[in-house]
């Protein structure tokens, strides 16, 4: 597997805010009792999610400060101390994994579940096709140089990426193709950048304003992997803002936002 150097651009924002986030909160104590509350957020949710904290702060008058990054990165950092108050996950096991560990408030609920799609950039030779028989044919005829996914050893979209693509009997063929991106944002980023031919990523993404007139996507069939379960809990040292933005995302009107951008809504 070949991986991309460097962050594009808005991975490069998202990682600076939450690196200044982190440190004002760690040097500055008096900073951290009024500093927003730190949410660490799937990045999946990267446009969904600032819709909402922006209705939020509108409503409230309270701010909070999501970042975004992989499921499995903020678990070991959650694991290691990080001053998050607020953990929205991709995969709900990592949610569980942490409450029978003590670390969080309770169990949590769900918010939503995940889809994946077929995603290329516009003009592309490559076909946004679900069904990935478009990937088969291509990497038949060596015409795949480069494909996108979440690195599956900590983003849960990579994982559910690899099993569509075992599913599709195409995951020997195209590992020495893929490019992994450091969570599913920057993989729909290498996607659409020209860094790949295309890639496997979040349909949240592939339906997002900055994204969608950028390329083509596909659904890939819900049964072809595991599902994506996503899951928020409150942390032990989450304060009252983050609490009412818990409250909040469980609301209609943030449930609408999250249904917009493709996540079915729990029955939880």
């Amino acid at each position: 597997m070949k991986h991309i150097k460097g962050f594009c651009q808005m991975f490069n924002r998202q990682l600076m805010l939450a690196l200044v986030a982190l440190l004002t909160l760690i040097i500055s104590p008096a900073a951290r009792a009024d500093a927003p509350p730190i949410i660490a957020a799937a990045s999946d949710l990267q446009f969904a999610l600032d819709e909402i904290a922006q209705r939020f702060e509108a409503e409230t008058g309270q701010a909070v400060k999501p970042v975004y990054g992989s499921t499995g990165n903020f678990a070991r950092q959650i694991r290691e101390g990080a001053p998050f108050q607020m953990f929205m996950a991709a995969d709900e096991s990592y949610v569980r994994d942490l409450a029978a560990e003590g670390l969080t408030r309770d169990a949590g609920m769900l918010y939503g579940e995940g889809r994946l799609v077929m995603l290329v950039p516009t003009g592309a030779e490559l076909a946004a096709d679900g069904t990935l028989d478009g990937l088969r044919a291509a990497l038949a005829a060596g015409r795949i140089t480069r494909f996108a996914i979440a690195n599956p050893e900590h983003a849960p979209y990579g994982k559910r990426a690899e099993e569509a693509l075992r599913h599709a009997g195409l995951w020997d063929q195209i590992q020495p193709h893929l490019v992994l991106g450091e969570n599913v944002s920057q993989a729909a980023q290498f996607a659409l950048s020209g860094n790949a031919d295309g890639g496997i990523v979040a349909y949240s993404l592939a339906l997002s304003p900055n994204l969608a007139g950028q390329g083509q996507h596909d659904l890939i069939p819900a049964d072809w992997h595991d599902p994506l379960l996503q899951r928020m809990v409150l942390l032990k040292e989450a304060g009252p803002v983050a609490e009412a933005f818990y409250r909040y995302v469980a609301a209609p009107s943030a449930r609408a936002i999250l249904e917009r951008y493709g996540f079915a809504l729990p029955k939880e």
